[in-house]
């Protein structure tokens, strides 16, 4: 098992405070994409707006997301250890590796199952883990 991220908030607190905190780094992000794409500044104007520069937090946000990848039993070791976590899966039941995310103030974790492309299902479970449990906690700052 390993771990990959930087960070897995503990309190819905944290959660809204680190996501304040990629906010420069989005609006820099798309500032600096747009530049790459020769946007003068009639058309930054015109296509950027907020919910580009949000969207991209929300991205920038989960994917700093701390996940562990493993084994299918590696996880269901993880599930036991956490017995009041109710677990939220995507994925086959039937392949051998899991990578998933544990969120403490929601007593919840998100998990998405794979076989072979590790990246991809990190990617997808980063996602899924910002969608179904941390925008319901962020959207009031956003």
């Amino acid at each position: 098992m390993h771990t990959e991220g930087f960070f897995s908030p503990t309190t819905a607190e944290e959660t809204r405070e680190r996501y304040e905190a990629v906010g420069p780094t989005a609006q820099t992000t798309v500032r600096e994409v747009t530049k790459a794409m020769d946007f003068d500044k009639s058309e930054y104007d015109d296509r950027v707006t907020g919910a580009v520069v949000e969207t991209a937090r929300e991205a920038i946000f989960a994917s700093l997301l701390e996940v562990n990848v493993g084994t299918r039993e590696e996880f269901e070791d993880w599930c036991s250890d956490h017995p009041d976590y109710a677990v939220e899966e995507i994925g086959s039941e039937n392949v051998d590796r899991v990578v998933w995310h544990g969120v403490p103030f929601a007593e919840r974790v998100v998990a998405a199952t794979f076989q072979d492309r590790e990246a991809a299902a990190v990617g997808t479970l980063r996602r899924q883990a910002f969608g179904s449990v941390y925008r319901d906690v962020v959207i009031e700052t956003a």
